[in-house]
């Protein structure tokens, strides 16, 4: 089997490519530029660059590779850039997806694809995998219709929806814990909404789910998530509190206070019980990933 990996040097790339290294798949991982990927002295490793919004250059590789699996972690997902940038964003997240698809499609490949809880309008939180979406940004609503395409895929497909990953970083990639710990260590306040309901999602436990969905075959939606409800704010907090750090140098604000391109939802965690009785998954409590955030 081999499984081919769109934005592999990410933060969800490289964990994901480790853990199914691990299990001895063989995984091309591609993404834009050289690899940052530590990965190369595996015999069942091979990065290929690869602008996954370049028809001829997708072409090319699939038609090489013909991979048995396509997980498509790559995207343009700063809500603001997307905002800002809106045609870029949609050629990279609905256009992009709809070339792997065409692609893939000729491999017959199990597409499996990375979307994310800004799908949802945040007004009631804890969804579930069927409930209705109402993005109410445009890094969502372009995630919409790349979930709408993927459903139209004519073989095996996935859809895996995240919430706010945290973890040890990788490829010099920060997350929301590491940059409360950069700015406290440098004695700087940071702004952090308390306005806003998450279930943060352990990187390894994503990947973990990930490989499961890929291991089982399964299809249809997964919420891939942790269980702890939490603002970023007191995610914040808790960081602070762990690593002995100035808590008293975290802002409190809100989306009326702290105006931002992008609108966020205000809750969009996630039930997972589907994820668990059908793929095994897991999570670790946010109080465990904050200890591996930031073990040596």
């Amino acid at each position: 089997m081999t499984i081919l990996i769109t934005g592999a040097n990410g933060f969800l790339g490289h964990y994901l490519t480790a853990q199914l290294l691990k299990k001895g798949h063989t995984v091309v991982a591609t993404g834009k530029g050289e690899c940052r990927l530590p990965f190369g002295d595996n015999v069942h490793f091979q990065y290929i660059s690869m602008d996954f919004c370049d028809p001829f250059v997708v072409h090319d590789v699939f038609k090489k590779i013909k991979p048995t699996v396509v997980v498509h972690a790559g995207a343009m997902s700063k809500p603001d850039d997307c905002e800002q940038q809106q045609w870029q964003a949609y050629l990279t997240n609905v256009e992009g997806t709809v070339t792997l698809l065409l692609n893939a499609e000729e491999q017959k490949s199990f597409f499996v694809f990375v979307s994310t809880d800004f799908v949802f309008d945040g007004l009631t939180g804890m969804y579930k995998e069927e409930d209705d979406r109402g993005p109410v940004n445009f890094y969502g609503k372009t995630k919409v219709e790349a979930e709408d395409a993927v459903q139209e895929y004519e073989y095996d497909w996935a859809i895996v929806r995240t919430v706010l990953v945290y973890g040890k970083p990788s490829s010099g990639r920060g997350n929301l814990l590491t940059v409360i710990k950069e700015n406290l260590e440098k004695g700087e306040e940071y702004s952090v909404f308390n306005d806003q309901v998450r279930t943060p999602t352990f990187v390894e436990d994503l990947a973990a789910g990930i490989m499961a969905i890929i291991e089982k075959k399964a299809t249809g939606i997964y919420h891939l998530s942790g269980e702890d409800i939490l603002t970023p704010y007191e995610m914040s907090c808790k960081t602070a509190d762990y690593l002995g750090l100035n808590k008293s140098l975290i802002r409190k604000v809100t989306a009326e206070t702290f105006r931002q391109p992008a609108k966020r939802p205000a809750k969009t965690g996630f039930i997972i019980d589907k994820a668990k009785q059908e793929l095994g998954y897991s999570p670790i409590s946010f109080a465990e990933g904050l200890k591996k955030t930031f073990a040596d």
